[in-house]
């Protein structure tokens, strides 16, 4: 059949307005950042020359809306990830998987433990804690709601744009009085380990270590709560598995929970807070920027 000229116009049409709206998006998600950045440091983004950690996140988050990094997403994919994670320190120390599926209606509560955690693979903070009979409907209600948002447009973390959503059930880590665990997270330069910052469930505190289990005098979350935290006995094998996870990056955060001396993977995070932090005291925010050397 033979193409009209008022068909080939359409098409043209339509490929030019995608056009036009992945620039939009590109120069609008840049500004913004830019604009983030120049409101919570006091100054201007120095794409070129970038020497603390923060410019240097920045700079990251800017490149990545210029053209995104497959790896980055694949590995931001909470689903995805776990087969890469396998590949490389053993399935052994991932979170046992109970279900996984695009519509929350098909998840099978009749079938699952009393304690599980049901959570989306493509964003951060979306997490329900099941403990005891859940409220189906509104865990159905809400999981929709999540999967329909897309979480680049809330912090221009382009990576997190081409993940498709999907529901996760997983396994219950309970420590030792049926709390959630802790999340011990490892900012690692190249496959080194540097600082290792630990959070809790309820995100109340925030304390900083070094890779001894020395307490730094460092945080970035006001309202924290002083925290001190024992020491792991297996600190050097979780800082050996936060350096392999690591080594082909220049900057990544691995988290890792302990539990009952069993490491398990938590995540790999490329843009810790989308950038929306300033360390306390400032100056850790150049130190830790002299760890990041910037690849190509």
């Amino acid at each position: 059949m033979a193409v009209t000229i008022a068909q080939i116009r359409e098409s043209l049409f339509h490929v030019t307005s995608r056009v036009l709206r992945r620039l939009r998006r590109r120069s609008e998600g840049e500004a913004i950042l830019m604009r983030k950045f120049e409101k919570l440091h006091g100054r201007k983004l120095d794409l070129q020359n970038p020497r603390t950690f923060t410019e240097k996140l920045s700079r990251r988050m800017i490149l990545l809306n210029r053209r995104n990094d497959p790896m980055f997403t694949m590995l931001a994919d909470k689903y995805a990830a776990r087969a890469w994670v396998a590949g490389k320190i053993g399935e052994e120390n991932l979170v046992k998987l109970l279900w996984h599926g695009t519509d929350p209606g098909r998840i099978p509560f009749d079938t699952l433990p009393h304690d599980c955690v049901i959570k989306t693979n493509n964003a951060s903070g979306q997490v329900i804690l099941v403990q005891g009979t859940p409220d189906r409907e509104a865990i159905i209600a809400k999981l929709r709601g999540w999967l329909k948002t897309n979480i680049y447009w809330l912090a221009r973390e382009y990576h997190y744009f081409f993940i498709k959503p999907r529901v996760m059930v997983e396994e219950f880590l309970g420590s030792a009085d049926g709390s959630p665990p802790l999340d011990y997270r490892f900012w690692c330069f190249r496959g080194v380990p540097e600082v290792i910052q630990v959070d809790d469930h309820a995100h109340a505190i925030n304390p900083f270590y070094d890779t001894r289990w020395n307490l730094l005098d460092v945080s970035y979350r006001k309202n924290a709560r002083p925290a001190t935290v024992s020491r792991p006995d297996n600190l050097e094998k979780m800082l050996s598995i936060a350096g392999t996870l690591s080594q082909e990056f220049d900057f990544v955060r691995v988290d890792l929970y302990n539990i009952d001396g069993r490491i398990y993977f938590g995540e790999m995070t490329f843009t810790p807070v989308a950038g929306r932090f300033r360390f306390q005291p400032d100056h850790w925010d150049l130190r830790l920027g002299q760890k990041w050397e910037l690849g190509a």
